[in-house]
């Protein structure tokens, strides 16, 4: 349940550096000293919470750069390691029980909540009737250890390759990728007995995905790719070894664990899989997805109020799609607006290469304009990839990888290139301002580049704030430059809308026995996106259940805490001060953050 690890790896076809400024950005806070005695001990539970999570979890300290534990993966998916981490659980929040609230610092106030909030939320999710559903469910094409281990392993992702240590550690890393992946088709087969299985969509989606990682021969192996290229540093000796290391390793472990889960998964379990979508055709699946909101909105809301909300958004966003379409002239109905936005040419990429290009300019742009914005700027560099082949079909238009502490290994903008056409370049903007700058990068990086918060603070977080300040960071188009055309308006407005259809989508897949084709067609109905984007976005939410939930929440809540503090403070509102104040004490929960913008309202008065 805490395996959080980065999930959009991705192994580039095209790589260009993009960088956020060319200014020096300023300079972190150092650590800061607790205020007070009860401040002291309230860092050392964080500090002993966070270093007995890494042992627990290596790939997690891997992704920050802490390569002390890179030998090894844990036991993930059995009994012990599950136990182990609500055990940590419990014992964190007694830990907490020792401290005084009411002694601490502002700042430590605001760490003792997010950690006791984080804390309970998770323990709630390892509730029995919860956990032995989400147990007997341990793969889909979303998420799951052959969603993002290959990359991880391949020279391309967080896993480093400079010493011939790291190749080592790397070769037995893998070792135990094999045993996890076994242990996917163990708790699957289990699933199977008590009636406990995934949509046969997902299972034939991944099935896909390792049959692309099966075609590809020993020497074009994912796997095989870190010793195409040494490092210097790797005597020739070594290289040698290496590579008929590697070599063996993908014919003899890494293929016949993925051809394993791929006939057992085609064979055995899709016959039994169901062709229901939702989590309320389970028994105990409304239990889950009640769980699966709260856990990605950090609010205990219910899905017929999430549901209600979405509708309403939709309709206010089709009134504003309605005045766009006024404005650029087009004569016709909204739906045949939609339909020009999908299929004119003049809104279609003719290569990868001008999508590339089209991102890095608007990058430029962007940045040119930030600092009217914010105080705040990352130092963390970022780059523009594209998704690599055997996942674009599934994978999202964009996404983001986050970069390491130090900055030695960039952020990371995704972009998508499958079914080109359908890549439309009005959608562009938008799409950068969520996935990169002022969205992803600058909060995931000013997070982890701020060393006076605990750890589980920088490193850590909700969907509801991550997601809410993305798409948050769209609504600041007119701020920085973009969007200055209708049809860029709309892209803005196309991505906004595909967030308030997700409420509207994704509870009536879970909880009022949506369809598939209905949930699609209703995305196709209101809104300009692309067929082959509706049908991975329903497929995603079929898989992951209420995790697209929280982007419009988590922006709702923002919007709603910047308009209480523009009207109190009025002439005296600095935008700069405000998102400094959202960003520089990392992803909040929902209640949390209301608190903290509460209070720096008052104080600024």
């Amino acid at each position: 349940m805490r395996l959080a690890i980065a999930l959009l790896l991705s192994v580039p076809a095209l790589t260009l550096t993009v960088p956020v400024s060319g200014a020096q950005a300023p300079a972190v806070a150092k650590p800061a000293v607790p205020a007070n005695a009860e401040g002291a001990k309230l860092r050392k539970i964080f500090a002993d919470s966070d270093e007995a999570s890494l042992k627990r979890n290596p790939l997690n300290a891997i992704f920050r750069g802490d390569l002390r534990y890179a030998d090894r993966l844990s036991p993930y998916l059995t009994p012990e390691y599950d136990a182990a981490e609500r055990q940590a659980l419990v014992d964190n929040l007694a830990a907490l029980r020792t401290i005084d609230r009411a002694k601490l610092s502002p700042v430590d106030q605001i760490a003792y909540d997010v950690f006791k909030t984080d804390n309970e939320r998770e323990l709630r999710g390892y509730a029995p009737a919860i956990k032995r559903i989400a147990d007997l469910l341990p793969i889909n094409h979303f998420q799951g250890f052959q969603t993002f281990y290959p990359e991880f392993a391949s020279g391309q992702g967080a896993a480093p390759f400079k010493t011939v240590a790291d190749y080592d550690n790397n070769l037995k890393r893998n070792v135990e990728y094999g045993r996890v992946v076994d242990r996917m088709i163990a708790r699957a087969r289990e699933g199977m007995a008590q009636g406990i299985t995934a949509p046969k969509l997902v299972v034939r989606n991944v099935v896909g995905q390792l049959d692309h990682l099966l075609a590809e021969p020993v020497e074009k192996s994912l796997f095989y790719a870190p010793v195409l290229k040494f490092p210097d540093a790797v005597p020739a000796a070594d290289r040698t070894r290496l590579t008929a290391a590697y070599a063996a390793q993908v014919r003899d472990v890494l293929d016949p664990a993925h051809r394993r889960l791929r006939d057992f998964l085609q064979t055995e379990y899709l016959p039994k899989a169901r062709d229901t979508v939702g989590l309320s055709a389970l028994p105990g699946g409304a239990a889950l997805y009640d769980y699966a909101i709260e856990a990605s909105t950090t609010l205990p809301l219910k899905a017929e109020e999430v549901h209600q909300l979405g509708l309403s958004e939709v309709k206010r966003i089709l009134g504003e799609m309605e005045a766009q379409k006024t404005r650029a002239g087009f004569k016709g109905t909204l739906p045949e607006f939609f339909t020009y936005l999908r299929t004119d040419k003049r809104f279609q990429p003719k290569t990868a290469a001008e999508v590339a290009a089209g991102y890095q300019a608007i990058g430029k742009r962007v940045d040119a304009r930030v600092r009217e914005q914010f105080a705040l700027i990352p130092k963390t560099p970022l780059e523009i990839r594209a998704v690599p082949p055997f996942k674009e079909k599934t994978d999202a238009a964009g996404s983001y990888q986050s970069g390491t502490p130090d900055g030695s290994r960039p952020g990371v903008f995704y972009y998508n290139t499958y079914d080109l056409p359908n890549r439309y370049l009005w959608g562009m903007e938008t799409l950068y301002l969520h996935e990169a700058v002022p969205g992803h990068h600058f909060q995931i990086s000013l997070a982890q580049e701020n060393e006076s918060l605990p750890a589980f603070m920088r490193f850590g977080g909700n969907t509801a704030f991550v997601e809410g300040w993305a798409l948050y960071a769209e609504s600041l188009y007119p701020e920085l430059g973009v969007e200055t055309d209708p049809y860029q308006r709309m892209g803005g407005l196309s991505d906004e809308m595909l967030r308030a259809m997700r409420l509207v989508v994704d509870t009536g897949l879970h909880a009022k026995g949506w369809g598939r084709d209905q949930a699609i067609r209703y995305m196709l109905d209101n809104s300009p996106m692309p067929e082959s984007d509706a049908t991975a976005e329903v497929e995603r939410y079929i898989a992951i259940p209420g995790q697209a939930l929280a982007y419009k929440i988590g922006q709702l809540t923002i919007l709603r805490l910047k308009k209480q503090a523009r009207d109190t403070l009025a002439a005296r509102f600095d935008p700069r001060a405000f998102h400094a104040a959202v960003l520089d004490t990392g992803a909040l929960p929902m209640p949390v953050l209301e608190k903290k913008l509460a209070d720096w309202t008052a104080a600024q008065r």
